[in-house]
């Protein structure tokens, strides 16, 4: 090899997907169902590597889209994807300067690839995962020993791991968010027009109504800040809805909620894209999050984010130097930071946050911090083999 990562020589990259599909779909439907998977994998192109994506699959096939190999390889639900004799042969074949294993939670497959590939700088990269249950730790520990780097949107969220003997001292973890976003901005008075959203401020919530999100706390706070800015008007976008009774019983025993709260359900991506435009401020109360899609989302559009206080938003905002970040279930923190949030010019405010997606989240930058951490990893690897 004559350089790492070099336009004349870039360096190989093996993205390994290991989820199957419940669904079963043929392998153009799954890329169409899944598309952060391809973002990851278009990222690390654009930003200067050749990409093989490896996908579990229920039927072989071989597509190409966006400069990214894609790979699809027959799994059996009997067995770990790595016990494949396909996939083994495929990787060995390959030879890629780097693997990037999707998700943290697949011990079993980790061991196997080091057993294939025991040369190759191994990453992980985290997509929500929590620690496991106690007996199920020696295996993690094992395998994760194995690995030369992690990735988690924001690195906080590896001190869970850390704590629990499951990262051992001195694997490097990177931060980089697990996808990014095409959305745009645009005509934000068409925008409001199209998707019949009103108010000032007009703020947006996309997400499910579950505990995890807390539509309750959301409400309280907006509530409490409806008696300062009289015309704020919440509207709601969701898909699954355990807590759409009770959201709708406190609306309802509210007089400062009613008509000023609207339940709007699913809809489709594009109109999202079109809330998102035409809307002032994104709510959302999440008290856990891998990286957050609708606040990434929102992010593209330029809309100032109103969110929990969480690790991955933390990092997705810059510490909320773009929006505002206000503490877990706290609805007076988020109606003091609505209150304060309310009052900045729009139109500077939205360029500015637009401008931090650009820098920090595109698929530009995605593709440049992945790329950042294959060449180091790679660059470790081939340091330790020379002093091996």
């Amino acid at each position: 090899m004559t350089g790492w990562g070099s336009a004349r020589d870039p360096l190989h990259v093996v993205q390994l997907s290991v989820f199957r599909d419940p669904a079963q779909r043929a392998p153009q439907a799954l890329l169409e169902g899944w598309p952060s998977l391809v973002d990851i994998a278009t990222a690390a192109a654009r930003g200067g590597a050749r990409v093989t994506l490896i996908q579990a699959a229920s039927e072989a096939a071989r597509l190409q889209r966006a400069a990214v190999d894609y790979e699809f390889v027959p799994a059996s639900a009997a067995r770990p994807f790595t016990a494949e004799p396909a996939l083994a042969q495929r990787l060995r074949e390959l030879a890629p300067d780097i693997l990037h294993l999707h998700g943290l939670g697949f011990p079993e497959e980790i061991l196997a690839l080091r057993r294939i590939c025991p040369d190759t700088p191994l990453l992980l990269q985290d997509h929500a995962s929590k620690p496991p249950a106690l007996w199920r730790r020696p295996q993690w520990r094992r395998a994760w020993a194995r690995a030369d780097g992690v990735s988690f949107c924001a690195r906080a969220q590896a001190e869970p791991f850390r704590r629990r003997g499951l990262l051992r001292p001195g694997t490097p973890v990177y931060e980089i968010p697990e996808s990014t976003s095409h959305f745009t901005p645009g005509d934000q008075a068409a925008a409001r027009r199209a998707c019949a959203l009103g108010g000032q401020p007009c703020l947006l919530w996309v997400g499910h109504l579950d505990a995890n999100k807390d539509p309750l706390t959301v409400l309280a706070g907006v509530s409490e800040a409806s008696r300062s800015l009289p015309q704020l008007q919440l509207f709601c976008y969701f898909g699954t809805a355990p807590l759409r009774e009770a959201v709708t019983r406190r609306i309802a025993a509210d007089p400062q909620l009613r008509g000023r709260v609207h339940l709007r359900g699913a809809a489709p991506h594009a109109l999202i894209e079109q809330a998102m435009r035409g809307a002032d401020l994104f709510v959302l109360g999440s008290h856990r999050e891998g990286s957050g899609y609708a606040l990434l989302e929102a992010l593209a559009c330029g809309l100032p984010p109103l969110v929990s206080d969480i690790p991955s938003f933390r990092a997705l905002t810059a510490g909320g130097a773009v929006g505002a970040l206000w503490r877990c279930g706290d609805a007076s923190a988020l109606a003091a930071a609505l209150r304060r949030l309310s009052a900045p010019p729009p139109a500077a405010l939205r360029a500015a946050v637009r401008a931090h997606f650009e820098r920090e989240l595109s698929s530009v930058a995605l593709g440049r911090k992945l790329v950042a951490a294959y060449a180091e990893l790679a660059a470790c690897r081939r340091a330790w083999r020379t002093r091996a």
